[in-house]
């Protein structure tokens, strides 16, 4: 029985998608992170970057936490430091979708929100700029190894167990990379025929969750060689597909799932056969207020 809230985040089910996928020898299953508490696949990374940081001695109750995010890594950092008992500022975009906002300030963290024309590498400066002046401690999922080595431990381990060791891809969007880069790490240590697909915007594309990175801000925790191929993907393909998803299979989830969808559903056709996986990274309730769904 889980203890706490804590307890149940990750262990995510995998469902196969019965609509959208028509080539009968590719099984496309969806890996559903929004069923973790706080609702995203964040949870995991969130968890364990708080919890090692506490464990090492770097985060202390006395620590005054801040991380830039886009949102879902932002709710899992408040989800968690409120039941750790440590403040946390949060600092986004203001065009960020009020739902997301509105989540992290129930949890109880401190929402800052930066002109929306400097975008998230604007927050990612702001928060730096607070760490140099005023002794804040940033987490960094942008450059720590406690991102990616949550997906190593859980994400890639459940992936393995759950196909039975029948995975041929695995797709994942591509944000602070953390994802791919603890799933495409441990997978390949089971199988280095495993191809590992990231999922990118086209040049001009906004897709929330999926970045194209500036080089001054690529993540650190970034290594190219653990992706085979990069497919990129429009804002209308992830758009289009987020809506088939919630229509045609019952899965509820936000834009960047959508365009990870489209990349995966490229690949299937692509193929004569194999077993994808393809990470569905949060819900959709969280995109309401936004034309997402219009």
């Amino acid at each position: 029985m889980a203890k706490t809230i804590l307890d149940i985040i990750g262990n995510t089910p995998l469902i196969e998608s019965k609509t959208l996928n028509t080539n009968p020898n590719v099984t496309l299953l969806f890996k559903m992170e929004g069923h973790n508490p706080g609702g995203s696949v964040k949870d995991r990374a969130a968890l364990n970057m708080i919890r090692e940081g506490m464990e090492k001695g770097s985060i202390t109750k006395k620590s005054k936490l801040i991380e830039a995010t886009s949102g879902n890594t932002g709710i899992a950092l408040a989800m968690i430091a409120g039941i750790y008992g440590l403040d946390i500022e949060l600092v986004m975009p203001e065009n960020s979708t009020k739902e997301r906002v509105q989540t992290m300030r129930a949890y109880g963290a401190q929402v800052t929100l930066t002109p929306s024309d400097i975008g998230i590498e604007g927050a990612r400066d702001y928060a730096e700029a607070k760490v140099k002046k005023e002794g804040y401690l940033m987490l960094n999922q942008f450059a720590n190894e406690d991102n990616w080595k949550a997906h190593y431990k859980t994400t890639g381990p459940e992936i393995w167990r759950d196909t039975h060791g029948e995975i041929t891809h695995f797709v994942s969007a591509m944000g602070t990379t953390g994802t791919i880069m603890g799933t495409s790490t441990f997978l390949k240590e089971q199988n280095k025929k495993i191809q590992i697909v990231g999922v990118q915007p086209t040049d001009d594309s906004s897709i929330p969750g999926i970045r194209k990175w500036p080089v001054e801000y690529l993540p650190k925790i970034f290594d190219p060689k653990k992706v085979d191929q990069v497919i990129e993907v429009s804002t209308e393909e992830a758009m289009q597909m987020a809506k088939r998803l919630a229509k045609e299979e019952g899965v509820f989830s936000g834009m960047s799932s959508g365009g990870a969808t489209v990349a995966a559903l490229k690949l299937a056709a692509s193929l004569e056969k194999g077993t994808i996986v393809s990470i569905i990274c949060d819900r959709g309730d969280r995109y309401l207020s936004s034309n997402l769904f219009d």
